[in-house]
């Protein structure tokens, strides 16, 4: 071996073994294992370019700089252990000499590799390894896998044997919590499976049932295999048949006549509708990049949805379709009665508690066009539909078990683009219900305590329209604290022509704000006194025990 190859990996191999030490006695303290973590590591790149070590000082000879990557980088960081090159470079000229050096690069590492040197889990079975080297002007790359047949026949008999005695094995038996992860990994591995629908849904469909009847368990395997499907795609479909763009949000550009075998598309497809259930929008992009690689699946449900949900209802007087992939409801009234919009409402129910999407946006034929008395709120067909179903005072109680059935914290309806008309499913119906009666205040309070104030608006303009409708009582002092309190922080303003002036108004709010936290206080007060010196100006005007009252009042806020 030449010389300068020689100092060439004696640097590279410092950095390395530094590494592969600190990282050896990490593993050994680790107790913890998934019987499926075969190893650690499985990836080296060595990266050589002409720039100069920043950490050199000026005027100092350079020869380059040498990183070595432990791990595939990110585009967006760079970890890796970098060293300025020695004099050596001036050596390496030409193509022979580079290839030289990754033949001697991979004759090192492939013998570390398949010792027992390190502990047994610092190498996974296989090890991409990979050398990056500038050369007139060019990076030129070479890269090889190197693998290590025993624990590569470990690996399978351990798959084995978990799959038969932890997967497919009946209830009671469960995976680890642990091994989900590393199990979703093996099944897009072509390694180990076919990544065909034929060889994976067995498998998933066990687990699926398996964790059915817990929610934890189930919500992580869904987790697990989420990322699995997605990094599959991204390498054997995204990157190969598209071009990422976009600066803001990713967008897929077909780049090429190419296409992927037809097992290939139709995994790709699965793997759509698989995640569709924790990404939606994902599922959608799949499916329409999908579709322009040719999948008639694709198309097929793009338009019908996923057969999953009831896809179309009809009476005399409604008709109802759904769609879960592109997250539509439509609704056509043919008889503008109550009847038609109590069947509406009933299907729009039963979708929703049969799983379907609840930030889905909804498609409304009809002849009446209501609208809530609330400002901030997008005049949108799901608005305008539970608008007419609030025209009919007995479709109340089955508004209510909508509004139940759809509240859902950092979720929000998508008949509007993501912006400060975002309302959470439940919201037109919920604002309606508790204008219009009493009888549901309790689902206000309810809604308000759910609603993510840090990211909605439309909720700080309903205590105007709640006061507009309800004179101020000592019982809807409760109801207006909670409304005050779900307002959004960097939108506060006081609310017009409120005056809390009565002893028994103000006792009652005064017990209400007892035991709030201060922060609490100071919101509710400011939005119903205003400012610090308003309050202190209108003390001056008054009298005890009005006076006493408001004095109190003043020593909990703050001013905004």
């Amino acid at each position: 071996m030449s010389q300068y190859i020689e100092q060439f990996l004696a640097d590279v191999w410092q950095q390395l073994e530094r590494f592969y030490q600190q990282e050896n006695e990490r593993i050994s303290k680790t107790k913890d294992w998934s019987r499926l973590h075969i190893g650690v590591t499985d990836f080296v790149k060595v990266k050589w370019t002409s720039e100069k070590l920043n950490k050199l000082q000026w005027g100092t000879p350079h020869y380059g700089t040498i990183s070595i990557y432990t791990y595939e980088p990110f585009s967006w960081r760079d970890d890796a252990y970098k060293v300025a090159a020695g004099d050596y470079m001036q050596e390496i000229t030409d193509i022979n000499q580079i290839e030289e050096l990754f033949s001697a690069l991979c004759a090192k590492m492939d013998a570390v590799f398949q010792s027992d040197e390190y502990h047994a889990r610092l190498f996974d079975y296989r090890l991409q390894l990979i050398l990056e080297f500038e050369h007139e002007g060019r990076a030129i790359c070479y890269q090889k896998e190197l693998l290590n047949n025993d624990k590569f026949t470990l690996a399978k008999q351990t798959l084995a044997t978990f799959i038969e005695t932890k997967v497919m094995a009946d209830l009671p038996v469960y995976p680890a919590k642990k091994d989900g992860f590393f199990f979703a990994r093996f099944l897009v591995n072509p390694h180990f499976f076919h990544q065909h629908v034929a060889d994976i849904e067995p498998l998933m469909q066990k687990l699926l049932e398996k964790y059915s009847g817990n929610e934890e368990r189930l919500k992580q395997w869904i987790y697990d295999y989420t990322l699995a499907f997605k990094a599959w795609a991204e390498e054997y479909i995204l990157s190969v048949y598209f071009e990422e763009t976009g600066e803001y949000a990713t967008k897929w550009i077909l780049n090429s006549e190419a296409r992927p075998k037809q097992k290939e598309l139709e995994f790709f497809v699965y793997i759509a509708l698989q995640i569709g259930s924790k990404e939606p929008d994902t599922r959608m992009q799949y499916l329409e990049l999908a579709q322009q690689l040719g999948s008639q699946e694709a198309e097929d449900y793009l338009q019908n949805g996923s057969n999953h949900f009831e896809h179309s209802r009809k009476s005399a007087c409604f008709q109802g379709t759904a769609n879960d992939i592109r997250k539509i409801i439509s609704i056509h009234i043919i008889v503008e009665e109550e009847e038609a919009y109590r069947e509406a409402l009933q299907y729009i129910i039963d979708l929703l508690q049969a799983g379907f999407i609840k930030s889905y946006s909804l498609q409304l034929e009809s002849q009446e066009e209501n609208y809530l008395p609330i400002q901030g709120l997008a005049k949108t067909e799901l608005h305008q539909f539970f608008a007419n179903c609030l025209a009919y005072p007995n479709l109340f109680p089955l508004i209510a078990d909508y509004a139940k059935v759809a509240m859902e914290e950092y979720a929000w309806y998508e008949d509007v683009e993501p912006s400060e008309l975002s309302a959470m499913p439940g919201t037109y119906a919920v604002f309606g219900l508790g204008l219009f009666s009493d009888a549901y205040f309790p689902l206000v309070q309810s809604y308000m305590s759910l609603v993510d104030s840090e990211h909605q608006l439309v909720q700080n303009n309903y205590a105007e329209a709640f006061l507009n409708m309800h004179a101020l009582s000592v019982e809807r002092m409760p109801v207006l604290i909670d409304i005050l309190l779900s307002a959004n922080e960097g939108e506060l303003e006081q609310l017009k022509g409120i005056h809390v002036d009565e002893l028994e108004l103000l006792a009652e709010l005064i017990h209400q704000l007892e035991n709030k936290e201060d922060y609490q206080r100071s919101y509710v007060l400011y939005q119903i006194f205003g400012s610090m010196e308003d309050l202190a100006q209108r003390i001056k005007k008054e009298s005890a025990p009005i006076q006493e009252m408001l004095e109190k009042l003043l020593g909990w806020m703050e001013d905004y």
